[in-house]
């Protein structure tokens, strides 16, 4: 950690205590910290006193517990501080507090506050945060795969099932180090033993794994119970707790159990994964395969197995099934080195534990910083709004659609901080000014952060900066959404309002300049602007030229730069377009253009339309089309190209209930769910394609899970992925620039 950077207590607290590794509440009077110190872990307990926030003291007036009574500073709604000496008392006000109030903690009307996490609180009210004065590289973390039998007769493992035992564990760590705990030469209880030992022995900080809460987890504590076997993986010898949670991603919501280990974080790169696809939209699944490919973190020897064929292999060619295990945690390791850092980061600025870091919102981290400086200074805090409030929004337009050539990008950088910063717009309950200090002090961290990492002499010193920026960037733009969430403590709709008008006003005063210099719009969002520019000033030097002068007429404090050129551009709607660069590269943004509701054999189909489209290689979109027919009637397309996966967004109870109560249309998805034999949540993906003779079929009545194709017998319903190719083809030949001969499309659909 740069020097600068630690000593900033708004945003990395005010204590200095370096190397806290992980905290567990020890009893409910003490936390106990881990830490590293010159590389040996140490541990000691600190004692816990929790706090509640009050509008006034008398609400506690008549509880019997044991309490200390703090008038805040300020005239904020919650001016009393009720400091306690253990959980327990706190717990009991809690109790007292609903009753007498008949207001839950939940509730935003109560005239109390009380925040659930005594870790969480211990932070707060310490000035702690993890891993100071650490790098991510100092983290001992051990990646972890296991693999596991079928028995005949089922596709998928079922853990209570006697002969579905675990086959392999596999384990490495940062070192190299690696094993597999192998079911040829050892017994299940023999590999479940070795693996505790060697938690205990290699002591890791952090257990990865992909999707390791929903499957590896849970599988092990299911068949360690056959054997009343205890899995003693905490570092104080306590087994793993398990917690039913909801994690929200954007439009998902995905139900799971949250595995926590004594003295260590599970880290899941599959929840990572997650959140890193809801900005980039580019996976095609979050299997692990699929994202060491898209990451190029795939060896070229890599040994790829399907599912449904580990037990075969098992029994078969039980060697390649070991290459096959630990290259899974080899590509695990590889994932988390890449998608772990900003979080490493995040656990140094935020009082939570780094695996709680990994799943909360990013308003719900910020308001954490408020609320710790607020403690700290004794000073009251706001209420949350009672209800959120509706403001318009970011301006967003497209003001062509179709194929443009020369086509310019212009970025304005962090455009609502930078509104805020210089227009001074803060929540108006900020009484201590801390918004804008830190709103200032970040971007001029991320601005030293983003020079640290072009200096930087190592790979591993790079990392490190660049996950600062990253870090800092994304904290930076999460300022303005914080004003806007209404569970915020010092959330501010008029000035998240007076934000958005300020940047429409600038984003349409930008686009009036540049059609007034001849320059034709394409489409526009919050952060920037695509164009094209007049046919003399092509040319990436003259277009900078432009943007430089572009920015001379706008706001001080608000910044534009020139953020890259493009030989083609497909306009097809709004926050939907596709870019080919002058490397030839292309780019593809938005649901429209790559939606996951498209097989991939359509997804590729379309991808190969655009870019002949943008090549201007429009007389080889016929013969591509014809040759895609041509390999659905020879069923040459694997499964993998055909299926369809979708995940599993409510409950199967609730589907039962909804179809039967005909409040919905019935589902392939979840009808292949209701009659696998394992159980399904929230969150499960599941693969399928449908079967059939005839184009017009009902999917949920005619469908199979992926894992039934058979490539020596194909079933796929040629006539129905034919229909569906020709009515994507049909939606995008408009922009083609000839129409198409019915001799050029021989469809042979019945």
């Amino acid at each position: 950690m740069n020097l600068s950077f630690a000593q900033n207590q708004l945003l990395f607290g005010w204590n200095e205590t370096e190397g806290i590794v992980a905290l567990e509440l020890e009893n409910d009077r003490q936390i106990r910290l881990y830490r590293k110190v010159k590389g040996t872990l140490v541990s000691e307990v600190q004692p816990l006193h929790p706090v509640l926030w009050l509008q006034e003291a008398d609400l506690l007036k008549d509880f019997k517990g044991e309490v200390e009574m703090v008038a805040l500073s300020g005239t904020l709604n919650y001016r009393v501080l009720a400091v306690f000496n253990s959980w327990k008392e706190i717990y009991a006000a809690k109790k007292y507090l609903a009753k007498s109030t008949r207001r839950l903690p939940s509730d935003r009307t109560a005239p109390y506050l009380l925040l659930s996490d005594p870790i969480h609180q211990h932070l707060l009210a310490s000035g702690q945060t993890s891993f100071r004065g650490m790098k991510f590289a100092d983290l001992n973390r051990l990646q972890l795969d296991i693999e596991t039998y079928s028995a005949a007769g089922f596709e998928f493992s079922n853990p209570q099932r006697e002969q579905d035992r675990i086959i392999a564990i596999a384990l490495s760590d940062r070192s190299g180090w690696e094993t597999v705990l192998w079911g040829k030469e050892m017994t299940e209880p023999e590999m479940l033993e070795q693996l505790n030992e060697i938690i205990q022995t290699r002591d890791p900080d952090v257990i990865e794994g992909h999707n390791i809460h929903k499957f590896d987890l849970s599988y092990l504590k299911i068949r360690a119970g056959r054997y009343g076997f205890p899995l003693k993986w905490g570092r104080n010898g306590g087994e793993p707790r398990v917690y039913n949670s909801r994690l929200q991603i954007a439009e998902r919501t995905i139900d799971y159990p949250k595995w926590e280990i004594p003295g260590r974080h599970v880290v899941d790169t599959w929840i990572l994964s997650q959140f890193y696809d809801i900005s980039s939209r580019e996976l095609e699944s979050l299997s692990l395969k699929e994202m060491a490919r898209h990451f190029d973190l795939a060896s070229e020897e890599r040994t790829y197995i399907e599912g449904s064929q580990i037990s075969r292999v098992y029994d078969e060619n039980p060697e390649e099934l070991y290459r096959y295990a630990l290259d899974d945690v080899r590509e695990t390791r590889a994932l988390s080195e890449l998608l772990s850092p900003s979080y490493f980061v995040q656990a140094q600025i935020f009082p939570y534990p780094f695996q709680n870091v990994l799943v909360r919102g990013n308003a719900t981290k910020i308001n954490s910083l408020f609320t710790r400086e607020y403690l700290r200074q004794r000073h009251s805090l706001p209420a949350p709004p009672n209800e959120s409030q509706e403001f318009a929004g970011g301006y967003t337009d497209i003001f062509f659609e179709g194929v443009v050539k020369n086509v310019v990008h212009c970025d304005v950088t962090s455009l609502y901080p930078s509104i805020m910063l210089s227009k001074e717009l803060k929540p108006g309950m900020d009484e201590l000014n801390v918004f804008l200090p830190l709103l200032r002090d970040l971007r001029t961290f991320r601005v030293e952060a983003k020079r640290l990492a072009q200096q930087a002499q190592s790979g591993e010193e790079r990392a490190h900066f660049q996950a600062l920026q990253s870090t800092f960037k994304i904290l930076i733009n999460s300022f303005y959404g914080y004003l806007g969430t209404s569970f915020s403590n010092f959330a501010d709709f008029r000035a998240a309002a007076e934000i958005t008008e300020m940047g429409r006003h600038i984003l349409k005063q930008m686009i009036e300049w540049l059609k007034q210099r001849g320059c034709q719009a394409i489409e526009i969002d919050t952060d920037g602007i695509y164009f094209v520019p007049p046919a003399e000033q092509v040319g990436q030097e003259t277009e900078k030229e432009l943007i430089a002068e572009l920015a001379k007429i706008l706001p001080a404090g608000i910044e534009v730069e020139w953020d890259g050129r493009y030989q083609a551009m497909l306009s097809y709607k709004m926050k939907n377009y596709a870019l080919l660069d002058y490397q030839g590269r292309l780019i593809i943004k938005g649901s429209g253009l790559r939606s996951r509701g498209l097989e991939k054999f359509q997804r590729e189909f379309l991808r190969e339309f655009i870019y002949l489209l943008l090549k201007d290689d429009v007389e080889k979109i016929p013969p591509l089309y014809q040759r895609y027919i041509a390999r659905l009637e020879r069923h040459e397309f694997d499964i993998s190209e055909i299926c369809k996966t979708e995940a599993i967004s409510e409950s199967l109870g609730s589907y039962r209930q909804k179809i039967k109560e005909k409040k919905r249309n019935p589902s392939a998805l979840y009808e292949l769910a209701l009659k696998a034999p394992q159980e399904y949540q929230p969150g499960d993906q599941i693969s399928y394609y449908v079967t059939g003779a005839t184009k017009r079929v009902k999917a949920y009545e005619s469908c199979k899970l992926a894992s039934q194709w058979d490539p020596a017998h194909p079933d796929e319903n040629v006539l129905y992925y034919k229909a569906k190719l020709e009515e994507l083809f049909e939606k995008f030949k408009p922009y083609l620039p000839f129409p198409m001969e019915p001799e050029q499309i021989e469809l042979k659909l019945e």
